[in-house]
């Protein structure tokens, strides 16, 4: 069985399939807070200083963030679990490069990226499956290469199950996780976690979000 075919895999990307559309439409940009914006800055110039290999935007939905990437001279690719997300990614950016695929298995050769972006993707990867992910990003990383996660968090872990969105029927989880539980992760995993920055809710957010900036080390 291959990693795409585990059971949360399965539902997230129904789930994202079946509303990529109306979730395009709703969401033009995952960071538009200036602080969000500033931090995508700095993991660009982390990129950039440590070498020129290609960045994974690991749930690159329709790909605003990817393109943007680019656009700061950083080469970059989008990775989504979702098959209807790629295809929007693609109309969108016909010049960049998006294939299906998960962070949990990802298919590529040991140290060969600049950079792994997951901006609200890995709130939908259960605890257990985590680890893997992050052994997946310390093989995958040449030394020195940075991560940002991005993620809603609370003072206490939870999950959230949604059977509706948009109207439509579908079957997806959220984990709330702290940025101690990450940076604990992130450091079993090998991985070497350099900043923490947590803003309060703004406009019509309703959770606080949290980044953590981490890095392969030499």
């Amino acid at each position: 069985m291959s990693d795409i075919d585990a059971d949360f895999l399965q539902t997230t990307r129904s789930s994202y399939d079946t509303i990529a559309k109306e979730y395009t439409a709703a969401h033009p940009s995952s960071l538009h807070h200036p602080l969000d914006l500033s931090l995508l800055d700095a993991f660009a110039a982390l990129v950039t200083a440590n070498g020129p290999a290609p960045v994974a935007d690991l749930g690159s939905g329709p790909g605003h963030v990817t393109a943007r990437l680019n656009e700061r001279g950083v080469p970059a690719f989008g990775v989504d679990v979702s098959p209807a997300m790629v295809g929007l990614a693609r109309q969108a950016h016909p010049q960049l490069r998006f294939h299906v695929g998960s962070m949990t298995g990802l298919d590529l050769p040991d140290a060969t990226l600049g950079g792994i972006l997951a901006l609200y993707s890995t709130i939908h990867v259960p605890d257990d499956h985590l680890p893997t992910a992050f052994a997946e990003f310390h093989r995958t990383l040449v030394p020195g290469a940075p991560v940002l996660l991005a993620f809603q968090s609370a003072p206490d872990p939870g999950h959230l199950h949604l059977a509706e969105r948009f109207g439509h029927e579908i079957d997806l989880h959220y984990y709330w996780r702290t940025p101690d539980q990450m940076t604990a992760l992130l450091t079993k995993a090998g991985l070497e976690p350099t900043a923490t920055v947590v803003r309060e809710p703004a406009g019509e957010e309703k959770y606080t979000r949290s980044f953590v900036l981490a890095r392969r080390p030499h």
